[in-house]
C-alpha cells in the first residue's frame, strides 16, 4: 500500500495545540513509511473561514517544520466535484431530496425526546419525496438499513456501528452547498488517504463517511482517531489553560523542536524516554502505540523540554530563533556579537528564547538606567576607584579574550587586596545595568573593548554625580 495521510484544518481560527499534534502524528506516519503527507484546507463554512486563518495555519506548519508533499488544497476550489459526486448518489439512488421543513424536523426531534428516543430523521422523504412549491430541498444520503458498520481503528480498536443507529445525513444544503461529511468523503478518495489520523470527535461521523464511500464503490481508508488533550483540571484544553495556539508558543520563545517532543509525547510513547530527536520520533512512531486515554497538557513540563533543547541543541540553530525574538524588541543582531557565542553564554540560565533575548539586550544596545538596587550596593565611591584602575588595565590589553581579562580582574583583585566578587559585581553592574550576567570574563569578550570602555566610564561618571549628591 502507498501511505498517503492528509492534516485537513478549518481555517476559523489559529492552528491549536491539538491540530498540531494531529498533523504531527500524519506527518511521523507518513515519514516512517515513506509515504506522502497531504495538507487539505477545509474551507466550506464561508461565514467562519478566513484568509488570516489559512496564514495562521501555513505559519503554523512551517514553523513546526512539517512539511508537506501535497498542497494546500481548498475545499472551495473542489465545489463542482462534489457536486458531480452528489449527482452521481442521486442517479444511482443512494441520496434523494428532502423537502421537509424545519418547523416539521424541529417538531419530529421534540416528540422523539419526549419518548426519549434518539433524535433522528425518520426518512419520511425517501421514497416518496413531495416537491413543495417554492421549497428548495436538501439532498440526504440513504443509509444503508441493515447491517454494521465495522472501524478497525489502529488507536480506539474495533469499533461496530449498526446502520439502524444512523439517519440520513444531509449532503447538500438547500442552496447547493455541499456539507462537511461528503466533502470530506470526495477528497479523501480523490487524493487516494490511505490513513485518516483525526481527533476521536470525528469518530462519530466515520461509519457515515465509511457508508458514503462504499456508496461510492471506494476502497476504504485505515482510520487512526487519537484522544482529546485535557488541560491540567481535566477539562478539554481552551485558551483560558493558557496558550493553545502553536504561534503563541513561538512568541513565548519555545524551540519548535521542543513543541514538537512535547506533543508527541501526548498519547505516544516509547518506554520510558522522554526526549526524542525528529529523526527518533520518525524512526520509532508507530500508530497502534498512541494510547486510548486522552492525556493532560503540562506547561512545567514543556518549559523543561525547552530548557533542554536551548542547552542541546546546536548554538546556530538556536540563534536563528533568537535572533527573531531580539528582532521583536527593536534590536538589530548585527549590532553586537555573534549570536550563537550569546547563545552559548546564556542558554544554562534561560529556560525560553524571550527570558534569553531579555537578559541579552545589554550585549546589542545601550540600557537606559541601573537597576536601582544593583546601583545603591555595587556602584559605590569606593568601586569608582576599583573601575578606573580596571579600566586603564583593560584598555592596555593587547588581545581581547575571556584569558587576559579574567587575568587582569584578578591581578586588579589581589593589588587591592579584596575578593574578586567585589570588583567583577561593580563591573557586571557597570557593563550590563544588572547583577545578572554570564561569568564577567565571558560578558567582557563578547561585549567588545570598546563599548566595555565605555560603559565603564558611565558607572564612574554615575558614582561620581550620584553619590556626590547623596553624601
Amino acid at each position: 500500500m502507498s501511505i498517503r495521510t492528509r492534516f485537513a484544518p478549518s481555517p476559523t481560527g489559529y492552528l491549536h495545540i491539538g491540530g498540531a499534534r494531529t498533523a504531527l502524528f500524519s506527518w511521523l506516519y507518513a515519514r516512517k513509511h515513506g509515504g506522502t503527507f497531504i495538507l487539505r484546507i477545509e474551507d466550506t463554512d464561508l461565514e467562519r473561514s478566513t484568509v488570516e486563518s489559512v496564514n495562521a495555519i501555513l505559519e503554523g506548519m512551517t514553523w513546526l517544520g512539517l512539511e508537506y508533499e501535497e498542497g494546500p488544497f481548498y475545499q472551495t476550489h473542489r465545489f463542482d466535484r462534489y457536486k458531480e459526486v452528489i449527482h452521481q448518489l442521486l442517479d444511482t439512488g443512494n441520496a434523494y431530496h428532502c423537502y421537509c421543513s424545519k418547523e416539521e424536523l424541529d417538531d419530529l426531534r421534540t416528540r422523539q425526546m419526549e419518548n426519549k428516543e434518539k433524535p433522528r430523521y425518520d426518512g419520511r422523504c425517501r421514497y416518496n419525496p413531495s416537491p413543495r412549491a417554492g421549497v428548495s430541498p436538501v439532498i440526504r444520503f440513504r443509509n444503508p438499513d441493515d447491517g454494521e458498520v465495522v472501524i478497525d481503528d489502529k488507536v480506539k480498536g474495533r469499533v461496530v456501528v449498526g446502520n439502524k443507529e444512523l439517519d440520513d445525513l444531509i449532503i447538500a444544503r438547500s442552496d447547493g452547498s455541499p456539507t462537511y461529511n461528503l466533502c470530506v468523503v470526495v477528497d479523501d478518495l480523490d487524493m487516494q488517504v490511505s490513513h485518516v489520523v483525526r481527533g476521536d470527535d470525528h469518530l462519530n461521523n466515520t461509519p457515515r463517511q465509511m457508508n458514503i464511500l462504499k456508496a461510492l464503490g471506494a476502497e476504504l481508508p485505515i482510520y487512526a482517531h487519537v484522544p482529546m488533550i485535557l488541560g491540567s483540571d481535566g477539562a478539554r484544553l481552551s485558551k483560558r489553560h493558557g496558550a493553545v495556539s502553536v504561534m503563541q508558543y513561538r512568541d513565548e520563545g519555545y524551540l519548535p523542536e521542543a513543541l514538537l517532543n512535547y506533543l508527541v509525547r501526548l498519547s505516544w510513547s516509547h518506554g520510558d524516554q522522554e526526549i526524542f530527536s525528529v529523526d527518533e520520533m520518525i524512526s520509532l512512531f508507530e500508530l497502534e502505540d498512541i494510547n486510548v486515554s486522552a492525556s493532560s497538557f503540562n506547561p512545567e513540563k514543556l518549559l523543561w523540554l525547552n530548557h533542554h533543547y536551548l542547552m542541546h541543541s546546536d548554538p546556530l540553530h538556536v540563534a536563528h530563533h533568537l535572533r527573531w525574538h531580539l528582532g521583536q524588541m527593536g534590536i538589530d543582531p548585527s549590532d553586537g556579537p555573534d549570536p550563537a557565542e550569546v547563545v552559548k553564554a546564556q542558554r544554562e540560565r534561560n529556560k525560553t528564547l524571550v527570558d534569553m533575548a531579555k537578559s541579552s539586550a545589554f550585549f546589542f544596545r545601550d540600557f537606559d538606567t541601573y537597576d536601582e538596587k544593583a546601583a545603591q550596593k555595587n556602584l559605590t565611591s569606593d568601586s569608582a576607584l576599583l573601575l578606573q584602575d580596571l579600566r586603564d588595565s583593560l584598555e592596555a590589553l593587547p588581545v581581547w579574550d575571556k584569558e587576559p581579562i579574567h587575568a587582569t580582574i584578578e591581578e586588579l583583585s589581589k593589588q587591592a587586596g579584596v575578593k574578586m566578587g567585589a570588583v567583577a559585581q561593580p563591573l557586571r553592574v557597570a557593563v550590563s545595568g544588572t547583577t545578572v550576567s554570564p561569568p564577567i570574563d565571558v560578558t567582557l569578550c563578547l561585549l567588545g573593548k570598546n563599548k566595555t570602555l565605555a560603559r565603564i566610564d558611565r558607572a564612574v561618571s554615575y558614582i561620581s554625580t550620584n553619590v556626590k549628591k547623596s553624601a
